[in-house]
């Protein structure tokens, strides 16, 4: 078994760098970069609204590791008032390395629907939410929060960007050199992975990879672009997945 991690550095070459130490055929294919969001700039002002009893949200260690360095360019820290929530563990034992805080994440699945029936995010009437997220993503948190009767302001920390390969080169490669699985973390990258493999390779080797993701819902994104051998790892960390790869 050859395996292809298309999760971004320095996740990816982590993973990578574990599965070879345990023996296996494991390589490095990000399909996205990260660069800083459109909104960071407002950083400062967002969190310095932030009152007691108001929440904080980190949905990823690349929006933890954006804020903190825009706070530490502009000399500030993070503030004492809110309450601390992460999507995970991982962002988590980021946002706690950084800022010192407590943090509040949910011991299961590192998703929004999970991360919402925190019993603190039960009541929030007239409560600030700030949601330090990557451009696009998923709405339901901040749509959750606003019926439950928050006052919810998103703030994108950084953009993620698809990286550009010559398709039938790469597909070309990874065939020749055996890889039978493939590691995918999100939709998008999901997406851009079969957009970028040409259409004989697609049918001949990509949709016939055993394919590992991070949830139900990547799972029945794969089935539409027509994998079968589908498996969910139970969460989104490299522990997770490196689980689910031995």
């Amino acid at each position: 078994m050859s395996i292809l991690v298309t999760r971004p550095s320095p996740a990816g070459d982590q993973l990578v760098s574990r599965l070879r130490t345990l023996g296996q055929v494991a390589w490095s294919f990000p399909l996205i970069e990260f660069s800083p969001g459109r909104e960071l700039p407002l950083l400062t002002s967002h969190l310095a609204a932030l009152q007691a009893g108001d929440m904080l949200f980190a949905l990823s260690q690349h929006a933890v590791e954006f804020a903190h360095a825009r706070l530490q360019q502009e000399g500030q820290r993070w503030p004492d008032a809110p309450g601390y929530f992460a999507i995970g563990r991982t962002t988590a034992l980021a946002l706690h390395t950084e800022s010192g805080k407590d943090i509040r994440y949910p011991l299961d699945r590192e998703i929004s629907e999970v991360l919402l029936q925190l019993p603190e995010l039960q009541n929030v009437v007239g409560k600030r939410a700030l949601i330090l997220r990557g451009n696009g993503g998923r709405e339901l948190l901040g749509d959750t929060l606003r019926e439950r009767g928050a006052e919810v302001t998103f703030c994108e920390c950084y953009q993620r960007c698809n990286k550009h390969y010559d398709g039938a080169e790469e597909a070309m490669r990874w065939q020749s050199r055996g890889v039978t699985t493939l590691v995918v973390t999100s939709g998008e990258m999901l997406q851009h992975l079969w957009s970028l493999i040409p259409q004989w390779y697609r049918e001949n080797w990509l949709l016939r990879c055993r394919l590992l993701v991070v949830s139900e819902r990547l799972a029945n994104l794969a089935r539409e672009l027509g994998w079968q051998d589908i498996r969910i790892a139970d969460n989104a960390d490299n522990d997770a997945l490196l689980r689910a790869l031995q």
